[in-house]
This record gives C-alpha cells, sequence and structure tokens, in this order.
C-alpha cells in the first residue's frame, strides 16, 4: 500500500471560500432547457412547466449563481425574443448548436426557476452579433425599477420588482474563431471597455466579468489576457477562465492528472492579470471567474454528434449528453480541488452545465432525472467547504504520466469554519491499481473528531450511472478513518475521491 502524509494548520489560509464557487452553467443548447428543466408534460411538472424531480435535485447539488443563456449561443441571442407573451415569442436559428430556439423559456421564466431552486443569475450579453447599446437595453429592462420605456415593459410582462441582476458576463469565448463575432484581442478589449463604462453608468453596482481564453491551449492564451486586461483593467471585476478535459488514446494516467494543469491554468491566467495591475500602477486587483469547467468528451461531439445540413434545425435535439464514469467523477472531484486551491484569487465558477448537456443530472422525456457521478463530489464539496480554504503541506508518492511527467498521487485540499469549527479535507487518489494509506496531521486543530468520511470509488473505474442503472455508483461511508491523538488516519482506494468532516473538540454537531 502506498502512503501518503498531509498536514492542516488554520493558520495557513488561502483566501475565503465564496459561495459562488459552487455556480452552474445553463446554456439554450441540446436538452439542457427543453426536456431539461422545463418540460409542461412530465407528470412532476409545476404550473409553470418546471420539473419538479429536476428542481429538488439542484437543490441538492447546492448550486449558487447560474450563468445564463450562453455560452454560443449568446452570441447569436436577441435578448427581446425572449420576453413578452410567450405565443408571440419568435423561433430563430441558433446557428451556435445548429438548432432551433423556440423561446418559450425566456428571462422571466428561468429568473422564476432561479426562485424555485434558490439560486443567483448570472447573465450574459450579446458581444458577438451586437454590442454596446444592447447590453444597457437588458440592463435597463432587468435592473431599473419602473419610470423608463424598458423597465415599465417587464412590469407590463408580470415582473414588478426589478430582476437586480449583480453579475454580467461581457460576452463569451470571444477569442474562438468558432465565435459569432469573433474579434481580435484588441477589438474585443475596446468593446468591452466600452460597454463596462456604459453599463456602470446605469447601475455601478453590478459586476462585470471580461472573456479571458476559453482554453489554455489557444494560440493566443496569455497574450489575449493581457491586451484585454489592458483595455478593461479598471472597468471589469473578473476575467473568465474555461476548461475541459477528457480521457484521450487511452491514457487514464495523464487524465487522472487533469487538475495539474488546471492549477497551471490559473496561475498563469493570476500572474498575467498581476502583471497588467503593475504596468497600470492600479491599486485593484482582478480576479477570476471559472465560468466554464468539467469533464467533456469534446472530441466525440466534433466526430459523432455535430450536427449539419440546411434544412435539419432541429428543436432541443440530444447533444453533448456525455455519460460520466467513475474515473470522470475522480477527475471532476480533483478539478474542485483546485478551484478550492485558488481560492484567494477564483471567487467565481460555474460548472458547465446543469442539466442533461455534460451535466450531473439526467432527464428523460416523461421518466426519471438521476445523479452522474460527478453529482455526488460536487454536492458533497459544496455542503462541506466552508470558511477559508486553507493550504496544506501534502507529502505523496509520484507516478509518471505522457503529458504532464511526474506528478504526485495524492492531491488535496482542506478548509476550515473558524465559527463552527468545522474542518473538511478533500483528496483522491490517482494510482489505478493501488489503495493510499493517508495520515492527516491535525495538531494545530487540537482535539478533533470525524463527522463523516465519504468515497466515491468503484472495482469498476468506468462504471456509469445510466438510465437502467441509476443507483450503480453512488458515495458510501470510508470506514476506514480513525483517530489517534493528534492524526487522522483514512485509506483511499485506487482511483477514488474523498471527503472527511472533522469537528473541534465536541464529539457530535448534528
Amino acid at each position: 500500500m502506498l502512503t501518503a502524509r498531509l498536514t492542516i494548520d488554520p493558520h495557513f489560509a488561502v483566501g475565503a471560500v465564496n459561495r459562488r464557487l459552487f455556480g452552474s452553467f445553463v446554456e439554450h443548447l441540446g436538452r439542457c432547457v427543453y426536456d431539461g428543466i422545463y418540460e409542461p408534460s412530465h407528470p412532476t411538472s409545476d404550473a409553470e412547466g418546471f420539473r419538479q424531480d429536476v428542481i429538488e435535485l439542484v437543490k441538492e447539488l447546492g448550486v449558487s449563481t447560474i450563468r445564463y443563456p450562453g455560452g454560443n449561443f449568446v452570441s447569436g441571442f436577441r435578448w427581446e425574443d425572449s420576453v413578452g407573451p410567450v405565443a408571440e415569442r419568435p423561433r430563430r436559428l441558433d446557428l451556435a448548436w445548429h438548432s432551433t430556439e423556440t423561446n418559450e423559456v425566456g428571462l422571466h421564466e428561468f429568473s422564476g426557476w432561479l426562485d424555485k431552486v434558490g439560486s443567483e443569475l448570472m447573465m450574459a450579453v450579446n458581444l458577438g452579433t451586437r454590442g454596446t447599446m444592447d447590453a444597457l437595453d437588458l440592463l435597463e429592462y432587468s435592473n431599473i425599477a419602473a419610470g423608463t420605456t424598458l423597465s415599465d415593459r417587464r412590469v407590463a410582462n408580470g415582473k414588478t420588482d426589478a430582476f437586480g441582476v449583480r453579475m454580467w458576463c461581457l460576452g463569451n469565448e470571444m477569442d474562438g474563431p468558432w465565435q459569432l463575432g469573433h474579434r481580435s484581442a484588441d477589438d474585443y478589449g475596446k468593446i468591452a471597455s466600452r460597454t463596462a463604462k456604459a453599463m456602470r453608468q446605469v447601475d455601478p453596482s453590478i459586476e462585470l466579468v471580461a472573456c479571458g481564453s476559453s482554453s489554455a491551449h489557444m494560440p493566443t492564451f496569455g497574450e489575449w489576457e493581457r491586451v484585454v486586461l489592458t483595455h478593461t483593467y479598471e472597468d471589469v471585476d473578473f476575467i473568465s477562465c474555461h476548461a475541459y478535459y477528457e480521457e484521450k488514446n487511452g491514457d487514464l494516467g495523464s487524465f487522472l492528472a487533469s487538475a495539474v494543469d488546471m492549477d497551471h491554468f490559473i496561475d498563469s491566467v493570476v500572474a498575467t492579470a498581476d502583471h497588467v495591475k503593475a504596468v497600470l500602477g492600479s491599486t485593484k486587483t482582478i480576479n477570476i471567474s471559472f465560468d466554464e469547467w468539467n469533464v467533456w468528451y469534446i472530441d466525440r461531439f466534433e466526430n459523432v454528434d455535430k450536427i449539419t445540413g440546411l434544412d435539419n434545425w432541429p428543436v432541443a435535439p440530444r447533444l453533448l449528453e456525455d455519460s460520466y464514469s467513475v474515473a470522470d467523477a475522480v477527475v471532476f472531484g480533483n478539478l474542485l480541488i483546485s478551484l478550492l486551491r485558488h481560492a484567494d484569487r477564483v471567487t467565481s465558477a460555474s460548472l458547465a452545465q446543469l442539466v442533461n448537456v455534460i451535466a450531473p443530472i439526467m432527464t428523460e422525456p416523461n421518466g426519471p432525472a438521476w445523479r452522474q457521478t460527478t453529482f455526488f463530489p460536487f454536492a458533497l464539496t459544496s455542503r462541506l467547504a466552508q470558511g477559508v480554504a486553507l493550504e496544506v503541506k501534502l507529502e505523496s508518492e509520484t507516478y509518471s504520466t505522457a503529458v504532464y511527467g511526474d506528478v504526485a498521487v495524492v492531491d488535496a485540499v482542506a478548509t476550515h469554519d473558524e465559527e463552527t469549527g468545522l474542518t473538511s479535507v478533500f483528496l483522491v487518489n490517482r494510482d489505478q491499481t493501488r489503495a493510499v494509506s493517508v495520515e492527516i496531521d491535525t495538531t494545530a486543530l487540537g482535539d478533533v473528531t470525524v463527522r463523516e468520511a465519504q468515497t466515491l470509488s468503484d472495482a469498476e473505474v468506468y462504471a456509469k450511472n445510466v438510465l437502467d442503472d441509476q443507483e450503480r455508483v453512488g458515495l458510501r461511508a470510508n470506514d476506514s478513518v480513525r483517530v489517534s491523538r493528534d492524526v487522522v488516519s483514512i485509506t483511499l482506494p485506487p482511483v477514488s475521491w474523498t471527503a472527511v468532516s472533522l469537528a473541534i473538540g465536541v464529539d457530535d454537531l448534528d
């Protein structure tokens, strides 16, 4: 059995764990909205047509802010199509995903759904095929109480109170040649700056996200951030990061180490932002909104699922419906560890996406809704990660990967809530065949008791939860956990993700 050692000290805080780290993303893409959150004919649907079984799962997931309505979709989106009487809304071609958008669910309906699940709206504006004036119109419609043509139109459309949207994305992936309205960093930086300044004239309290690179592997990565932030540094609050990971060519070892790439991505963007800060002599710090992240088998979409054809524009087609394995969930949980490790600068994140489309929740029309394997690390981390993230000292054996070189077998992060005394530890074992015995030094915490220890693993690393076997994979109590003086010991199975919750100085907090 392999061994590892972890030391936790609440004095070594990285940064506060912002609840926005546990955000998600709903795009008008595939069956995320239609047949996902919204299915009027479903037996569980409420009066507004929303599936109540999905609502309950979203609540269980613990999602905070939800980014909407895209994604690539937003770069061709006319926001005014999505308001007013539903029967009068136009059907439009969605060029991003080669589909037809019916606009049955729009801003009012989605905002109402957010109230049901207890999440906050994060709105994206179209800077691909539209610009500053359209962003201003949407902001006025959304955030002005009444007394103007657009705010009064919102009231007439049934929303007396303003939506009060606090967080706004200035476009989406404008570095990508696949994006409608794709432009250079210089051109995007200029329009983002103009739009941000104008939007703040309407509502100075809003928080704005400038588009960063859509991938750390884009040829413009780094320089894109530098140029965009040079234009927008004093106008925005966040620069975005997007990253997706998949197992390629059967290289499970490299895939399990994907968080190494996420760590490097975040560190590089932080360094670039701080460089611009120094050059400009600014006293302001730009944080990261990691508003798209997940495991996504992009190669399959590009080679198999992509829709084409002049007369082929389906409504809510089955797109990007990846079925996730235990290995995928372990990588997913490790990406959450990376986000928490950078809690001082990553203060917002959006799991892409929420339902059906590369999602932790799956549905079947007129049928069940169920949890994918990735549901479990997200839900448990969202519940347990409180207070501040801690810089931990980790001693672990290493293994060799084809992509990232030698990496640690065990990766981990901890959080600590001084007010409640709760400490949580999140760990992964990347070894494919061997368990790891981990000793957690808790001397700096004082006397601790274990509140819970749960592990996601399976003898079959490619086991999945599917329609015909919805509960094949789940969390299980890790009965190996022990407390002896100032050490908590636990055994991590091969290819596993584990969360341990500790209480200080009490026997039971329930």
